[in-house]
């Protein structure tokens, strides 16, 4: 049906693609072009992906207005060419990957495949399909990794030193873009977007974590414990809605092919100081800290502070959220999600 539809419509309108889109990051992405463009939207989920990120989309995906889905897997070539032939996209942001840094040590050979692989097949798409379409290749400041404190702010220049499997996989997606806008002469843009978060984001998270086990607290559905990580790793906070306006700007400011960005918030902290803040925004009093070893990784990107000079000269972007904003709404978030599904939380 989607085929018939776009069609019949002859993409008269531009059209953006994203991959991921039922993610934090795609459905906020999504909601954030509805708004502010008048652009056709094809996003691509797999068989098994859920939609309750798009909740706020149903509407127009249920009435067949400017937002379609399509059935796609990274891990399938045939699908993603299929989807791209039809849809003819003149912008594709490529968002989807495993994309949890400690599931990586576990699902390597996964990671691989997903990360490195489904970016070729997807490229080499766009290569044949629309060679012409503008494609933001989202990569990760992870491939900085184990960074010396020398070195930081981290600019574009700082050298790769992966510490997960995610990371080794997201630098073979950082070069495999850098590759085919240079061999290919395609308009390919990536990104190495710092720590962003907010509503939606998934609990393998740590702050994500943290805040869902809060919410659970308030309700009582679990003891007043917070069980965590590694809480001396320094990070610098990003806005899940600051984010997806600065890949959106990518794309249509200005766009220069070939070149990767850092992009980042402007708070840094560690991540014991997140915890510590969302404690003290909870309705609970006198709430514990419990290291849980099981939620250490071998290897730590301990370091993650941007430099995003290169960024902000080419399009201008400012994070417009600050920290506390953006820790109170992912808490809401999750008081939210805990108050009408507690059943599908108590024994996660």
């Amino acid at each position: 049906k989607w085929c018939s539809y776009f069609k019949k419509n002859e993409m008269k309108k531009k059209v953006a693609f994203i991959t991921g889109i039922s993610g934090m990051v795609g459905s906020h992405l999504a909601e954030y072009l509805m708004n502010k463009t008048d652009f056709d939207i094809v996003g691509m989920i797999r068989s098994r992906s859920s939609l309750k990120n798009l909740s706020n989309l149903t509407k127009n995906i249920n009435e067949k207005k400017r937002i379609k889905l399509v059935y796609a897997d990274l891990k399938d070539g045939i699908s993603i060419s299929k989807a791209i032939k039809e849809t003819k996209p003149n912008y594709i942001f490529h968002l989807a990957a495993q994309s949890d840094p400690k599931t990586s040590f576990i699902t390597p050979l996964e990671t691989t495949d997903v990360n490195i692989q489904g970016t070729i097949r997807l490229l080499e798409a766009c290569r044949e399909y629309v060679p012409k379409s503008l494609i933001h290749v989202c990569s990760s400041s992870e491939v900085y990794g184990r960074v010396k404190k020398e070195n930081l702010p981290i600019n574009e220049n700082c050298p790769f030193h992966p510490a997960s499997p995610y990371a080794i996989s997201k630098i073979g997606t950082d070069l495999i873009g850098r590759h085919f806008a240079e061999a290919y002469n395609m308009n390919i843009m990536t990104t190495r977007m710092f720590t962003h978060t907010g509503p939606r984001r998934s609990d393998f998270f740590a702050e994500s974590s943290f805040a869902k086990q809060i919410a659970m607290i308030e309700k009582k559905l679990i003891k007043p414990t917070i069980y965590h990580g590694n809480l001396d790793s320094l990070r610098t906070i990003a806005d899940v809605r600051d984010a997806v306006r600065a890949y959106y700007l990518l794309l249509t400011k200005n766009p220069k092919k070939g070149e990767s960005y850092n992009i980042g918030g402007k708070y840094t902290c560690k991540i014991g100081d997140i915890l510590n803040y969302l404690i003290s925004i909870s309705k609970t009093k006198n709430i514990k800290k419990k290291l849980d070893k099981n939620r250490l990784r071998p290897l730590d990107a301990d370091l993650q502070v941007p430099n995003t000079t290169k960024f902000y000269n080419q399009t201008k972007w400012k994070p417009q959220y600050e920290f506390k904003k953006t820790m109170k709404d992912l808490l809401e978030y999750w008081r939210v999600e805990i108050k009408n599904n507690p059943k599908d939380y108590i024994n996660r």
